[in-house]
């Protein structure tokens, strides 16, 4: 099969690679019909994150069941199934709690030995645990970009929302304007946040967050992002600021910027992130966040897509095929493209 790896700061190439195989009872084996590139991908790509050179990449796609192991009891090959960005058992202390993405046998595509989602296939551990199957036969190709969403970017944003305590009537803030940022835009609309305010400077991205149902827009970033907030809420702040980037700045603009006893939900991967416990103490500031949990939020997502509440698919502005998909991360690199959405033909 082909498949995409790294092959060091700003070189991903697509190389010949061995195909999948049922391993384990309890694997399937995937046919990828489309992934992209994350953000999270381009601290590899510029060399800030360390990735071995070779190793498969990618750890969001969706496609259709090839092969199931013999243990394998809700999965048959022809099903179409969304794939959170993590595998998990099912079955761990974790996962029964409501944790996968903590689960202690799981792991990421993309991990050292693990199939890539950037390929034209993928083994799946713990299918039955971790594929979420596309009920009543294959959704309308007009989907497929929302579905592909939830593999990872809507339910991260979701997962910004709901530690963030967002909740009918609420005021919003999203800081950062990326495939996550907006999607935390539509999951707070969709949790009935009554005004969202984007945090953006480039106006298309302005646009698409106010399609997603964003009312209010800031240009401004750090202090001047703050005064902006605080100007829109009569200096009071916002009820709850969803942080999708990860930077230190990122990160204070949120606290500043949010009521006191107001909270903060954090999925942006950190790079240069500290929490200052005694301004959260004084203020009374809830922050959580993290990992989001996808696979645990992708039945809700999934019914709400299929039936046209939400459309995540718009973060995607970019396609390409699998031979280009260094193209996709070049347009991402360079700020062409929020989210590149790479098809996969198979011959």
């Amino acid at each position: 099969m082909r498949a995409a790896v790294f092959d060091g700061p700003g070189r991903i190439v697509v190389v010949d690679r061995p195909d999948p195989v049922v391993a384990e009872p309890t694997d399937a084996v995937v046919r990828v019909t489309a992934t992209c590139v994350c953000g999270s991908d381009l601290w590899y790509y510029r060399g800030q994150s360390p990735r071995e050179h070779g190793q498969t990449i990618g750890h969001e796609f969706v496609g259709v069941v090839e092969e199931v192991g013999a243990a394998v009891r809700h999965l048959r090959p022809g099903t179409q199934v969304v794939a959170p960005f993590r595998w998990n058992d099912g079955d761990c202390p974790h996962c029964t709690r409501g944790a996968p993405v903590a689960c202690r046998r799981g792991g990421i595509w993309g991990q050292p030995g693990a199939d890539g989602g950037q390929g034209e296939a993928v083994r799946v551990p713990f299918a039955d645990a971790t594929l979420v199957p596309v009920p009543d036969g294959a959704a309308p190709p007009e989907l497929l970009p929302s579905l592909l969403a939830l593999s990872d970017v809507m339910g991260t944003g979701h997962h910004a929302a709901v530690t963030a305590g967002v909740r009918p009537g609420s005021t919003v803030a999203v800081v950062g304007d990326g495939a996550v940022g907006l999607c935390g835009v539509l999951a707070a609309r969709r949790l009935g946040a009554e005004r969202v305010v984007a945090c953006s400077r480039h106006p298309g991205r302005q646009a698409l967050a106010r399609r997603v149902g964003a009312t209010d827009v800031v240009a401004g970033r750090g202090d001047e992002a703050v005064a902006e907030l605080l100007d829109l809420t009569d200096g009071v702040g916002v009820d709850h600021v969803l942080e999708c980037v990860g930077t230190g700045e990122s990160m204070r603009t949120a606290l500043a910027a949010v009521r006191p006893y107001g909270g903060v939900g954090y999925v942006g991967l950190p790079h240069g992130v500290e929490l200052p416990v005694g301004t959260l103490f004084g203020r009374g500031l809830t922050v959580g966040g993290g990992i989001a949990p996808a696979r645990r939020y992708l039945p809700e997502l999934l019914a709400d897509v299929l039936d046209g509440t939400i459309e995540p698919g718009v973060v995607f502005d970019h396609r390409v095929g699998l031979e280009q998909i260094a193209d996709g991360y070049r347009a991402m690199d360079e700020r062409r493209s929020v989210k590149t959405l790479c098809l996969v033909e198979h011959t």
